[in-house]
Parts: structure tokens; C-alpha cells; sequence
């Protein structure tokens, strides 16, 4: 009851988030446990988290990443990017609209921002769309929906943020290099799927531009360094040339030379500009990061994990129905939270519950928790885009909703394709190991034991149960082998039947001893 009677206060005073998330957080150490005599004590349960955060180096990929972004867009990338997409894709049907999706596919990895990318590429895009004449709800429906694949696309900030809390509530390891590479595919498909629809449109609607191979070749030679610098740091990522962090220094020197040396439309002045809205930003962040990573030491002194497990086995929930049911809960949650508190929140409670009661890679939880952050930025009350949308095209926020169902509608029928085919977050890790690209779903809802300690993804526990399985089966055959050839002499006298007897029992202990194992 306090918890939330200090955040409607303070909400209605205008506070800023990050006040409201620390505010919030002590309440809640206060009103649900015991272990808060003094002041100390609540500082020591919120300051010790942000001392783990600051040790980890998956953490300094963050506010590198937006230095980047903030580099490039200040720099007028999106710009060149979008002349690229434009001259190469607008004598298509829908081709504007195929030329949209591409470019903000493309700026997303470099800035990792849904509200930067729907700015940048929208506020080019959208009125010419329009001038082509294409539908103005459909235009506007379509960079919004776009625009969000900044949450699914390397360098997304809530992937990076996803693996650092799961990482840190310490049931399963989770990698941010591991979470980009895993959303690659279901980025493209969700782009894939919006360009069909603008495809579709395309056919009844709008005007084509004549390809012309000198503007796309002039486009090209002005884009090149920025299409650049996804493709470094993808290839750099997947090979394990450099971990995220280091991926980002990359982006950042990457992005000021370029930007500075190269194009020289950064100037000093637009440099130290660009640095200050990202310490501004990143500020911001550092603070909702480290106040909400105190609700990770809550979570286990209440009970909470425990409890939530308990409800869910005994209703006898199954894996399937959990995650419709974590994804409806997620969905609305994204309605009402933002995406970074919410994943900072729910994330820590919700992956362990699917790594150790249901058998889901974290990986892939992760991956369809993101996406539900997608639907998040896109739907009403908080909904980041539909805001950014509706006073960036200056359009009345009725109307940027109603312009949004069609993107919502297609991004909800790729999140369930993606929640019951793990092959597509996994794919490519998988092959990335070395081992088969296909993922099947945990269908039959088997326990994996990830151990108290947690700290493997669940392709890593299936490799181990399985070397685990042919161990124990190899020794069960030898042992059952030498009692049946070298039996002692009680067991001869006794007779062929209590030998079998011996055998049988002997089997079904080792019955007992790979129950449990998932082969």
C-alpha cells in the first residue's frame, strides 16, 4: 500500500521517472520486508546492485552505443540512408514504403533507439509517402511499426538490458551478444512481413519512381560508410571478433570519424551537442538502471519466484499456456510501463520462472519478452512511438492510434510465430556453436535443472543432460555386462530367474538415476 501511494504521489507531481523507480523501490524494501532499520540499510540494498552493475562490462556497451547514435544522427546519416533505400526501391508497388522499413531496419542497428529511428527516418519518409499518394493512416501506421524495430535490432538498448538483469538475478547467464545475434532473424521477419504489407498496398496505391541508375549510384557512394557500420559491427558480434562493449567503442570512433573526417557535417560545436543529450539520456538511465536492479534483491527475500512457480504447477500450466499468458500479461504491462522499467522489473522474475519450471532458453524468452517491448512502444496509453509520432507529424493522437492497429495486428501475429518456433532466435546460434541450426520447443513442459546457481542458457544444459545421459547409460551397460558374465557365486546358485531379477532391479535403478535428465 505505501509502494503505491509514493508513486501516485509523485507521479501526479510531475517527478521524474528515475525518482519515482528509486522512490518506488525503497518503498517496497520497507513495506514488504524486515531487514530495514535505518537508512543505512536501505542504502546498502539500493547502492550494493548499482556496485555490481558498474563491475560488469556488458554495462559500458550502453552509453557507448548512444554516443554513437547520438553522433550519427546529429551527423545526418539517416539522411543518406534513406536516399540509398529511395533510389533503389521506390520503382517497386509500395516501393516508398519497402524503402522505409529498409532504412529504419538499417539506422535501428545503428542507433538501437525505436523513438530515434521513427524521428530520423519518419520525418523524412512520412511526407513523401504522402506526396506519392499513399493513404496518410497507412503512411503513418508504417514508420511508427517501423520504427520500433529499433527494440529488435543490434545495438538495442533493451536486449542489452534484458541480459544484464537476467544475468544479474543469477538463475541463467544471458549474453548481450548472444541476445543480438538472436534477434536478427525475428527483426527480419518483422520487417519482411511489414514490406509485404506495404507491397500489398503498393498495388492500389501510390506512384513509382523511375529507377535511375546514376542517383542510385550517387546515393550509394554517400550512404556506403553508414550502411558501413551495421555490417562491422554484426560480423564483428557473430565472430566473436569483439563482445558488445567493445563493439560499441568500435560504433562510437567509427561514427566520429566518419561523420567529422569524412562527411564533415559534425562540427565541433554539433560534436559536444550530440554528447551532452546522450550524458543526458544516459543519466537518466544509469539511475532507473541502478534503482530498479534493487528490486532484483527484493524479489528473493519476499518470495516472490517461489511463489508465482507455485501457482503456475499447481494449475498445472504448461509451457504453452504460460507464455500466452506472459505475453498477454507483457503486452499490457508495455502499455503501461516503459520499456526499460519494465523489462528491468519483470525480466529478473519471469525468465528464471521459463528456464527452470518450463524448459524455454532464455535466449529465446528473451527474445519474445523484446518484442512484446516492441508492441509496447506501439500500443496506447504509454505507447513511445504514437506520442513521438503525433507531435513530430503534428497529428491529433486519435488519429496516430487508429493509424497503428494494422502494425499492431502484424507485429502480434509475428510475435506467436516466434514464441513456438525457437528456431528463429536460436538459429543462429546454434550454428554459430557448431551445432544443429534447428530448436525444438520444450512441448513437453520437462524441467531443466539449471542448478542453484544458475548460469548457463538452456542450449548449454541440453549439451550437458545429454553428455550426462550417455554417461550414465554407458556405466549402467558395463556394470550390467560384468554382473551378468561375472556374477558371484551366490547369484549362480541362486538360478537364471533371480538373475534376471538381479538385472531388472539393477536397470530400474539406473532408471531412476536419468530421471529427470532431458535426452
Amino acid at each position: 500500500m505505501i509502494v503505491l501511494l509514493v508513486i501516485i504521489v509523485l507521479a501526479l507531481i510531475g517527478a521524474p521517472l528515475f525518482v519515482i523507480v528509486g522512490a518506488g523501490t525503497g518503498a517496497a524494501f520497507i513495506d514488504f520486508t524486515n531487514t530495514i532499520h535505518s537508512f543505512g540499510d536501505l542504502g546498502g540494498k539500493l547502492i550494493n546492485p548499482f556496485e555490481t552493475l558498474m563491475g560488469k562490462d556488458q554495462f559500458l556497451a550502453i552509453p557507448l552505443f548512444i554516443a554513437s547514435g547520438a553522433i550519427m544522427t546529429e551527423g545526418g546519416m539517416a539522411r543518406r540512408l534513406v536516399d540509398v533505400a529511395r533510389t533503389a526501391l521506390g520503382w517497386m508497388p509500395g516501393g516508398l514504403g519497402i524503402a522505409s522499413v529498409a532504412a529504419c531496419m538499417v539506422f535501428a542497428a545503428i542507433t538501437g533507439s525505436s523513438p530515434v529511428t521513427l524521428i530520423a527516418v519518419g520525418s523524412i519518409m512520412f511526407p513523401a509517402m504522402v506526396r506519392a499518394g499513399y493513404p496518410e493512416n497507412f503512411s503513418l501506421g508504417l514508420v511508427m511499426t517501423a520504427g520500433s524495430l529499433g527494440c529488435l535490432v543490434m545495438p538495442s538498448l533493451i536486449l542489452m538490458i534484458y541480459a544484464l538483469a537476467v544475468s544479474t538475478a543469477g538463475k541463467a547467464q544471458v549474453e548481450g551478444q548472444d541476445m543480438f545475434i538472436a534477434s536478427f532473424l525475428p527483426a527480419l521477419g518483422v520487417a519482411l512481413v511489414l514490406c509485404l504489407y506495404s507491397f500489398l498496398t503498393g498495388l492500389k496505391h501510390g506512384t513509382r519512381e523511375k529507377f535511375d541508375p546514376v542517383a542510385f549510384g550517387n546515393a550509394l557512394r554517400e550512404g556506403i560508410w553508414a550502411m558501413a557500420l551495421p555490417v562491422i559491427v554484426v560480423a564483428g558480434i557473430y565472430t566473436g571478433k569483439f563482445p558488445p562493449f567493445k563493439a560499441g567503442a568500435v560504433a562510437f570512433i567509427y561514427a566520429l570519424v566518419v561523420t567529422t573526417v569524412i562527411h564533415r557535417e559534425l562540427t565541433p560545436k554539433k560534436v559536444v551537442l550530440a554528447l551532452a543529450n546522450a550524458g543526458r539520456l544516459m543519466g537518466m538511465l544509469i539511475l532507473i538502471i541502478a534503482f530498479t536492479f534493487g528490486i532484483n534483491k527484493l524479489i528473493p527475500e519476499v518470495g516472490l519466484e517461489q511463489k508465482i512457480t507455485s501457482l503456475l504447477t499447481d494449475n498445472n500450466i504448461g509451457p504453452i499456456a504460460f507464455l500466452i499468458i506472459v505475453n498477454v500479461f507483457l503486452i499490457v504491462v508495455g502499455a503501461l510501463m516503459d520499456s526499460v522499467s519494465a523489462t528491468l522489473v519483470f525480466a529478473p522474475i519471469l525468465a528464471p520462472i521459463a528456464v527452470t519450471t518450463y524448459g524455454i532458453d532464455p535466449i529465446h524468452f528473451g527474445v519474445v519478452f523484446v518484442v512484446n517491448m516492441e508492441i509496447g512502444y506501439l500500443a496506447p496509453p504509454v505507447a513511445t512511438n504514437l506520442f513521438v509520432a503525433a507531435a513530430l507529424f503534428k497529428k491529433p493522437f486519435g488519429q496516430v492510434s487508429r493509424a497503428i492497429l494494422p502494425g499492431l495486428a502484424l507485429t502480434t501475429a509475428a510475435l506467436f510465430v516466434f514464441m513456438f518456433v525457437p528456431t528463429c532466435s536460436k538459429g543462429l546460434i546454434n550454428a554459430q556453436r557448431g551445432v544443429a541450426f534447428y530448436e525444438a520447443f520444450p512441448w513437453d513442459s520437462k524441467r531443466v535443472n539449471a542448478g542453484p546457481e544458475g548460469g548457463h542458457d538452456l542450449g548449454a544444459i541440453s549439451e550437458e543432460a545429454k553428455d550426462q545421459a550417455d554417461a550414465e547409460k554407458a556405466k549402467l551397460d558395463e556394470q550390467t555386462d560384468d554382473e551378468y558374465y561375472f556374477g558371484n557365486e551366490e547369484e549362480t546358485d541362486a538360478g537364471v530367474g533371480a538373475e534376471e531379477d538381479a538385472e531388472s532391479d539393477e536397470a530400474e535403478g539406473g532408471g531412476d538415476e536419468l530421471e529427470g535428465v532431458q535426452l
